[in-house]
């Protein structure tokens, strides 16, 4: 939008004695004619432009204007510089990389080794251990989707194993427990829905655009369903001694009860879903579900199902054809 690139322009020549309109068009992906025109129109806002002639000259705010500097300090300018590569971490962002490019040159130069150590203390990266290139794509495309209202076309495995065709109208990508999400309306099933995005290929961008739909908060799914008291059950959960470090990374560490053999018992409210039975087998034979009990036989039988599969299987690697 022109009312953000003249914001973007102005902040740029408040923090720049003067910068060329070339690397101004190049920044903002538009024509010189393009910049030439915003400078007029900030010039006739009241801000006055002078242009510095020559081989080093370029663009710049009259000196004698005095204008306060400080819309942004430097520390809440490093605090974005930080959430915008940490989000970037995750999927591809474009527009996320020209404002992390458009915040640096909005820094002095005898101030950048200051903020460059601001900026690289701290790193939040989203995305997982095994990066699938396609996968970041695929996050990037329906981002891109959703901010511009394009229907989508996909494939969807669900988890019962369930393959459909769905044509969707997406309305808010979603990062929740390591996992992103798309929320959208499914004109397939004619209504709203949460795809999980690593179950989804084949994705089609459609020309059509749709009028986004009202959404209340409380119709949300990710805070809806999970906190929700009538989906919720207390677990108790036993872990043992060697697994301590890792009870603490998922439970408030000071909730550990420690028992007298010296394992330890912790008290969580969870949704019970198939999330969880996954999320108490992970931990394999070093935690025991202590309560409720449908939960113990639930793990229990699961468990039993396990064993019988290897139990009674001889299929080994050399049998396995190559596909």
């Amino acid at each position: 939008m022109r009312l953000d690139r003249l914001l973007a322009i102005t902040m740029i020549l408040m923090n720049r004695k003067k910068i060329p309109a070339k690397e101004l068009a190049q920044m903002f992906e538009v024509s010189p004619r393009t910049i030439y025109r915003d400078i007029e129109a900030i010039n006739l806002a009241g801000i006055p432009i002078v242009s510095y002639p020559g081989l080093n000259g370029g663009i710049g705010i009259v000196e004698s204007f005095k204008l306060d500097k400080n819309v942004w300090t430097q520390d809440e300018l490093a605090s974005i510089t930080v959430a915008l590569q940490s989000v970037s971490s995750s999927y591809r962002d474009d527009q996320a990389a020209r404002a992390l490019e458009k915040i640096k040159t909005m820094i002095r130069d005898n101030e950048f080794e200051s903020f460059e150590s601001k900026t690289s203390h701290l790193f939040i990266d989203y995305s997982p251990w095994d990066k699938d290139p396609g996968y970041k794509e695929r996050t990037s495309a329906l981002q891109e989707a959703a901010l511009t209202s394009k229907v989508i076309r996909f494939t969807y495995r669900s988890a019962n194993g369930e393959v459909s065709r769905r044509e969707a109208e997406p309305h808010t990508l979603v990062f929740k427990g390591q996992k992103w999400y798309l929320y959208a309306y499914c004109r397939t099933r004619d209504n709203f829905r949460l795809f999980k995005v690593i179950r989804m290929k084949d994705i089609e961008v459609l020309t059509e655009t749709f009028r986004r739909r009202n959404i209340q908060p409380d119709q949300l799914p990710w805070e809806k369903e999970w906190h929700d008291p009538a989906n919720k059950i207390r677990l108790i959960l036993k872990f043992q001694p060697e697994l301590r470090g890792l009870a603490e990374e998922w439970f408030d560490p000071w909730s550990l009860q420690e028992t007298e053999e010296g394992a330890f018992v912790v008290e969580a409210d969870y949704p019970e879903s198939d999330w969880l039975y996954g999320f108490i087998l992970g931990f394999g034979d070093k935690v025991e579900v202590i309560a409720p009990d449908k939960i113990r036989r639930r793990i229990r039988e699961t468990a039993a199902g396990i064993v019988s599969v290897y139990e009674h299987s001889n299929i080994s690697s050399r049998t396995i054809s190559k596909r």
